[in-house]
Order: C-alpha cells, then sequence, then structure tokens
C-alpha cells in the first residue's frame, strides 16, 4: 500500500522529519514522543544501550545525553551516514535487526523507536527473539509504536497516516499481540502504555534474571 509520500519521507530528510514534528504533536511534542519508550528506565552513564533501527539518530541524542554506552544499529547506510552526523557520540552498526551482530548479554537496554511496525511477521519474531539474546539478564526491550486507536477520530487519523506512509506490515502490526509474542519469546514482566487515543503504545518488557 503507501503513496509516493513514503518514498519522499526516506529520500528528502526534511519531509521526514517535518512529518514527524506534526505526528509527535498528538503526545506533546518531538522531544516528548522520542522519549515515551524511555520512561521509569534508569540509565546511568555506564549502561549499556542498544538504539534498534536508529535511522537518523532521532532518538540516539536523547539516550547519549544519560549514557556514555551507546550504540547505533540500523540496516541503511544513508541512515548510518546520517545518524553518525547528528550525533556523533554514539557508535554505530550497520546490520540487520533480524540478525543482531553483538555478543549474547551485551546490553542493558534494547530501545526501538516506531520502527517494528515495518517489519514482516517472521522479522518480528526473529527480532524479538534477537533482542532477548543480545540483553543481560534483568535487561530491558522497551519500544514506541503504532496500536489500534480507542477512539473513532485517531483511528481516522492512524488510518490516513498508513495509508498515505506505510505498508501492509503496519496494519499486520497493531492486530498483533505483541505482549503474547514477547512471553512466548521469554519475556517477563511485559507492560503496555497508550498515548493519541490509544494509537501508540509503549511496551517494555524484562528479561528474567539469570
Amino acid at each position: 500500500m503507501a503513496t509516493i509520500l513514503r518514498e519522499w519521507s526516506y529520500r528528502y530528510q526534511w519531509l521526514y522529519n517535518t512529518v514527524s514534528w506534526l505526528a509527535a504533536l498528538s503526545v506533546g511534542g518531538e522531544d516528548k514522543f522520542r522519549q515515551l519508550a524511555l520512561e521509569g528506565l534508569q540509565i546511568t552513564p555506564e549502561t549499556q544501550v542498544l538504539d534498534l533501527c536508529c535511522g537518523s539518530g532521532q532518538t540516539t541524542k536523547f539516550l547519549v545525553v544519560r549514557s556514555a554506552h551507546v550504540v547505533g544499529l540500523d540496516a541503511s547506510p544513508r541512515s548510518i551516514e546520517r545518524a553518525s552526523q547528528n550525533v556523533p557520540e554514539a557508535k554505530y552498526v550497520q546490520g540487520w535487526a533480524e540478525a543482531m551482530p553483538f555478543q549474547d548479554a551485551q546490553f542493558d537496554i534494547v530501545h526501538a523507536s516506531v520502527a517494528l511496525h515495518e517489519m514482516r511477521p517472521v522479522q518480528l519474531w526473529r527480532i524479538l527473539q534477537e533482542g532477548y539474546r543480545v540483553l543481560k539478564p534483568g535487561g530491558t526491550f522497551t519500544f514506541v509504536d503504532f496500536h489500534s486507536p480507542i477512539t473513532w477520530l485517531h483511528s481516522l487519523g492512524l488510518d490516513l497516516f498508513l495509508f498515505l506512509f506505510e505498508t501492509e506490515t503496519a496494519w499486520q502490526f497493531v492486530k498483533t499481540d505483541l505482549l503474547d509474542l514477547l512471553a512466548r519469546v521469554g519475556f517477563q514482566e511485559a507492560s503496555r502504555n497508550l498515548y493519541a487515543g490509544g494509537s501508540l503504545q509503549v511496551i517494555q518488557a524484562r528479561k528474567g534474571d539469570a
């Protein structure tokens, strides 16, 4: 599905930034939106953080303020180049989220910002498994992404956004029981908070202690 606007938003950084800014107004602005998935997490200068599918570093810039050990992973060379320029304080690795080039139990936090809806169901399952693998015992997988709205007005807005900018994977994603998937992978104490009339969800899932 989607339209030419999707291709343009990836090609032109100004368009992507404008769309992100407009979408973030529903939760109080871009800065608030980018930090939703970090709320309640204890992040110190020694915390090992993976910014999964980091894009151009939109959330990475907030992570490096809290931690001196932030790694951004993205499959796109263009995104890695942009992130390196925008947030040089982090380390960047080009690679696939479903086959992360990291050791087991390397990170305290794995974070993803509106990225998982891009994945096909098989990819999503593998990414959750990989997130579990690279987390230390007691670590947290946290992400913000789309969710099926609870009001008709927000449902109309999300449907329009998905039609213009997303593919069929996003429509499948909002129908997916993510808490069940996380539990099947092995995560414990998974919680969900909803924002913007339910059109956005923040899920934080903890890996059990060894």
